[in-house]
């Protein structure tokens, strides 16, 4: 997935999941975040890519981490609109 019309292609088909999350499903995906180890390999990657210092295979697992933390955006974007959405009276 490397374009913008991929992405808006996968928060499409992520929509209808949104209908099933409970609210304390929700605000999970919403507090999600990476590990301290993630966070770190990614600035360590993002720091290296930067100086021009990454390896081919590094650079690979740069894009994984940044395609993973979009899904997760999509994802929370998704959960977020439960939480605020009108509940039924």
């Amino acid at each position: 997935m490397k374009t913008g019309g991929d992405w808006v292609a996968l928060a499409r088909l992520l929509r209808p999941l949104s209908r099933g999350l409970t609210d304390e499903l929700a605000r999970a995906l919403v507090n999600l975040t990476a590990d301290q180890e993630t966070h770190a390999r990614y600035e360590a990657l993002a720091e290296k890519r930067t100086e021009g210092q990454l390896t081919p295979l590094e650079e690979e697992e740069l894009e994984s981490l940044v395609r993973a933390n979009t899904l997760l955006g999509l994802l929370k974007a998704e959960a977020q609109s439960v939480l605020t959405r009108p509940k039924a009276a």
